[in-house]
């Protein structure tokens, strides 16, 4: 436990020494952000913002993580894997923000190239999950195992949960605020379970978002972009997948299934009916055009989360200890 709070202290700090020169950086550079069209009026301030901090933020937690994981001497091949995925979602991100540098506008990869690349990168993980022979799903006392099905899944977890969070990256603050408060209870529940290695990178990143944080609150001095809302959708997802916590990925990842869940309802809709069930999706914007300010916003879902999180932790301690 001691370790995992100095794993998130050490990430904290490094991403604010990072930031301040990454972000100098970006300026020089003019690597800003473009806004979609379609977005709500009040974003078009927000042109120009510098974009791609992700890196930052993912280095931070990396090398936290690798120190602390030595420091406890804790190194396994399973969290090595973990920390190399978080990279390559990283790397897969910021060749879709590269794309919209290129382009001079908000479209980078197209969505099939990007899916594709999500999937490949999910496989790693998933097939050492699977080699290993952990092909099942728990809750507390009940277990199923899914066999050759798991692959499947486990991909389909990994790529949606990085997709989601990629969704949820719409407001200042937003995917970063929640990642901590849901990183913060993925420590706890890997420490519950004595997964020491993989609690010790769960910390580093709820540290590394925190002190990103400092940059990203509104109004923002710069965004993750997809460089780092894929790679901490990806992360997640695996650290689920591979902690074998995949069906409490629902509670401690509500706010991502809830903006997921708008857009899919809002394009079902407008293809069945042509009507839209919300004002804009993701929900976010919805809020946003109902006049709510995206402070309130950030606020409200994540101490929702932080409900439905803390709610989660209580529960897997009540039906593990």
């Amino acid at each position: 436990m001691i370790l995992s709070i100095v794993a998130a202290l050490v990430a904290f700090v490094l991403a604010l020494l990072f930031g301040v020169p990454y972000i100098d950086f970006l300026k020089k550079k003019m690597l800003g952000q473009y806004i979609r069209e379609e977005a709500p009026e009040t974003h078009a301030q927000k042109c120009g913002t510098p974009t791609t901090g992700g890196v930052f933020l993912v280095t931070a937690s990396v090398i936290s993580a690798v120190v602390s994981l030595f420091m406890a001497e804790k190194t396994s091949t399973g969290a090595f894997l973990l920390l190399i995925t978080f990279i390559f979602y990283m790397f897969a991100g910021f060749q879709d923000d590269a794309q919209k540098f290129a382009h001079h506008e908000n479209k980078g990869l197209s969505a099939r190239g990007k899916l594709l690349l999500q999937i490949a990168i999910a496989c790693l993980p998933v097939m050492f999950v699977t080699i290993g022979g952990r092909t099942f799903l728990t809750f507390g006392e009940y277990a199923i195992n899914l066999g050759w099905l798991y692959p499947v899944f486990g991909i389909f977890l990994i790529t949606g949960v990085s997709n989601a969070v990629n969704l949820t990256d719409g407001l200042d603050g937003l995917a970063a605020s929640n990642m901590v408060i849901s990183t913060a209870a993925l420590t706890a529940i890997n420490l519950i379970m004595g997964n020491v290695d993989i609690a010790i990178i769960c910390a580093s990143v709820a540290g590394a978002c925190l002190g990103f944080l400092y940059f990203n609150r509104h109004p923002a001095k710069v965004f993750m972009g997809d460089t780092g809302s894929l790679a901490l959708g990806g992360v997640l997802g695996t650290i689920a997948v591979m902690g074998k916590f995949e069906l409490w990925l629902i509670p401690i990842g509500f706010i991502y299934l809830i903006e997921t869940l708008s857009v899919m309802i809002q394009v079902t809709s407008y293809k069945l009916t042509g009507k839209r069930v919300f004002k804009m999706s993701p929900i976010h914007h919805h809020f946003e055009l109902c006049g709510w300010k995206e402070t309130k916003i950030v606020k409200v879902f994540t101490f929702i989360n932080f409900i439905f999180c803390a709610g989660a932790v209580i529960l897997f301690w009540y039906l593990n200890k």
